[in-house]
């Protein structure tokens, strides 16, 4: 079974470079109708069984937009544990500034997530994270007929979780990069049980010519 995974599409606060995490939302840019419409017509000919969407904004229009171009729209599921990572008092401020606050940490968050640690601003621990999303996409393989499925998700949360379902370890999951606006990756399950298998990743080949270039803040 095929499992597809986007990120939402561009909002106000990834152009502004502000935090969102998981109660931050934003709306989205006017060229994220462009991009998400593009990647509904790399999609449309794939009949999903069903879409899973976070329950934010910014995810659950771009996952409508997506569905709005399918040759077989489906039905969308909205689910809280698909929300990004939980950021705490971050939420909200502008990256850079946070950078200069939180230096070693934001290292981390970007690249060592194995020694990150949310204590000092409230957010939430990466193991937490990981096991609600990767549990609601393992039970979604269990309860799907043939599939395909699409979850569309956010950064930081997705990026993590996607490298996580392949069998990575926590060291390992920031090591090919954070995903963009609008990106489509895609693994394969035998079972409902990882490891899955990495057939496709952050390929935003077909938004060439739409909109500013690809975001990729975490």
């Amino acid at each position: 079974m095929k499992l597809y995974f986007t990120r939402h599409g561009k909002t106000r606060w990834n152009q502004e470079r502000r935090f969102q995490g998981m109660m931050g939302d934003s709306p989205l840019l006017p060229e994220s109708k462009a991009a998400i419409k593009a990647l509904g017509q790399e999609l449309k000919e794939v009949p999903f069984e069903k879409i899973y969407t976070s329950t934010l904004k910014r995810a659950y229009v771009t996952a409508e937009g997506i569905n709005q171009q399918l040759e077989q729209p489906t039905e969308i599921i909205r689910s809280e544990a698909l929300r990004e990572l939980g950021l705490g008092s971050l939420e909200g401020q502008l990256i850079p500034v946070i950078e200069e606050r939180y230096p070693k940490d934001m290292v981390n968050l970007r690249h060592h997530l194995e020694l990150y640690d949310p204590t000092p601003f409230h957010g939430e621990k990466i193991e937490d994270m990981l096991k609600r999303i990767n549990d609601l996409v393992e039970q979604a393989v269990e309860e799907a007929q043939t599939g395909p499925l699409l979850f569309v998700g956010h950064g930081a949360a997705l990026t993590a979780a996607v490298q996580a379902l392949t069998g990575k370890s926590l060291a390992e999951l920031r090591d090919m990069g954070g995903l963009y606006n609008n990106s489509l990756t895609i693994l394969e399950a035998d079972s409902s049980q990882p490891p899955y298998r990495m057939l496709e990743w952050n390929d935003v080949s077909f938004l060439k010519g739409i909109g500013s270039k690809p975001d990729s803040l975490l």
